[in-house]
């Protein structure tokens, strides 16, 4: 009983022993291969890449800035922080100088699009972002404003922020039904809600058809004198605005634009 039991400590010792080896090795093996990012401050690109080859570690420049300070071609700030622990194969982001501004922004306000890319580019500068804006009283495709200004002087990076005018969509509705609406009441609410009044028809109410008093179905049999001759047809009738409207076009649940033109049937 008792060389069992020391039997079963003797295999949990090793259990543990052999638990806690690989841990170990573990804690090494990825420790290991942890490096400290060096500093790449002041160097220039081929000195930064020399300085993380035998590292295992990358450069990538991602951002150029103008600096009085920093000499041009030379690395003004990096990212992780020289010191910083990180694995091998890491890539450090970088910044690069361009030494003081020298250029002078353009005016592309008032220009097209296409041709204030060509001014930008042009100079040596590039394009960071394009916002769009809708309107209705300016030209669309057309720069309405820009950053940074027109021969700024604190200029940071090489890049120049547009602001264009694009096409504005019109507003959208679902159209009311007017039926049974005066044809006055209804001109002035389509023109304060900016659509226009388009063909109105008059058409005569339904009339029940005229038979026997005793028999309505049976034909009505012509008694009394003659009739007077057939005589021209009364011109047609006028759409009043007290005229009741009985149909429309576009019919009520459907969408319509700001601008569309709607048509009536009244009597």
């Amino acid at each position: 009983m008792k060389s069992a039991i020391r039997f079963a400590l003797l295999a949990l010792v090793l259990v543990i022993v052999a638990m806690v080896s690989a841990l170990t090795a573990m804690r090494f093996a990825i420790h290991g291969q942890e490096v400290a990012v060096p500093l790449l401050i002041g160097l220039s690109p081929v000195e930064a890449e020399r300085a993380v080859t035998g590292l295992g570690l990358q450069v990538s420049i991602e951002r150029q800035y103008y600096s009085p300070q920093v000499p041009e071609g030379r690395i003004m700030s990096q990212l992780p922080l020289p010191g910083t622990k990180v694995r091998r194969g890491w890539q450090v982001r970088v910044a690069q100088s361009l030494g003081p501004t020298r250029v002078t922004i353009p005016d592309v306000t008032g220009q097209s699009e296409h041709a204030a890319e060509l001014n930008i580019r042009r100079r040596g500068l590039d394009v960071a972002s394009l916002a769009e804006v809708q309107a209705t009283d300016i030209p669309a495709d057309q720069v309405l404003a820009q950053s940074p200004p027109t021969n700024a002087t604190q200029v940071v990076a090489p890049k120049i922020s547009l602001l264009v005018t694009r096409v504005a969509e019109p507003q959208a509705f679902v159209m009311p039904t007017f039926v049974g609406q005066t044809l006055g009441s209804v001109s002035r609410i389509l023109q304060d809600a900016g659509f226009k009044l388009g063909n109105v028809n008059v058409v005569a109410p339904a009339s029940p058809p005229v038979g026997d008093a005793t028999n309505p179905g049976s034909p009505v049999t012509p008694s009394g004198p003659a009739p007077s001759p057939v005589q021209a047809p009364p011109p047609p009738a006028q759409a009043t605005p007290a005229s009741i409207i009985v149909s429309q076009v576009p019919a009520a649940g459907q969408k319509v634009f700001a601008g569309a033109v709607v048509n009536f049937e009244v009597h």
